[in-house]
């Protein structure tokens, strides 16, 4: 961790895309004052770096294989509270900004953000101070003067968690095979879910459970 005496800031990056994590790591390492330690390309192995490394910072994608951005934030807010996190992705919906926020994220940068935020983020987090992207700060102000209707707290009709994500990626008009691709599953698995989604919900076919899916909120932002 920082020290009077070493004041460079210790960052581990986490993001499953190599060319992205490199990229990361080679901007990270032109600054005087931050130092990366370690790199993963998914939650798992972010967690196992922050028990070897006790970083200041992990700058930290969402969607990733295996423990995923959001699981991994709430272990390390919850398991390694000195280190503090900055999420980094391409999502700026409302829900992945809520649910990293509720993780304990003390960040929230979409990737289009430029190497001097980045900095300023990891930075002003190190400090424990919470840093928003504008976009995503817009989003917040906009949810908060306009809140739509939130899904309820607990899934319906005995719906699991990962019933609920299939179902919401199918609302939003996704293949099979993206789905799993989205959600690191297979094909056949996906199919599966959908199939205990029909009887759960009384849907014969794909739009009724689109419909279904509408009528109680359980749709992407």
């Amino acid at each position: 961790m920082t020290t009077p005496d070493n004041p460079t800031l210790r960052v581990v990056v986490a993001d499953d895309q190599a060319a992205v994590r490199e990229g990361l790591v080679t901007l990270l390492d032109l600054l005087p004052d931050i130092a990366v330690v370690g790199a993963a390309a998914d939650g798992d192995h972010a967690l196992t770096l922050v028990e070897q490394h006790a970083p200041d910072v992990v700058l930290m994608d969402l969607r990733m294989p295996g423990v995923d951005g959001i699981e991994a934030t709430r272990r390390i807010h919850d398991h390694h509270p000195a280190t503090k996190t900055v999420v980094l992705t391409t999502y700026s919906d409302d829900t992945s900004i809520l649910d990293a926020l509720r993780a304990g994220a003390l960040g929230y940068l979409t990737k289009d953000a430029g190497r001097d935020h980045i900095a300023q983020a990891i930075r002003t987090a190190a400090a424990g101070q919470a840093v928003l992207d504008p976009t995503v700060h817009a989003r917040l102000l906009a949810a908060t003067a306009h809140p739509p209707d939130t899904p309820p707290s607990t899934p319906p009709d005995g719906l699991t968690t990962r019933e609920t994500e299939v179902l919401t990626q199918l609302a939003a008009g996704h293949s099979n095979t993206e789905i799993a691709q989205q959600l690191f599953v297979s094909e056949t698995t996906i199919k599966t879910h959908i199939n205990h989604i029909y009887a759960k919900i009384g849907a014969a076919d794909r739009a009724q459970a689109v419909r279904y899916a509408y009528q109680h909120h359980l749709t992407q932002p």
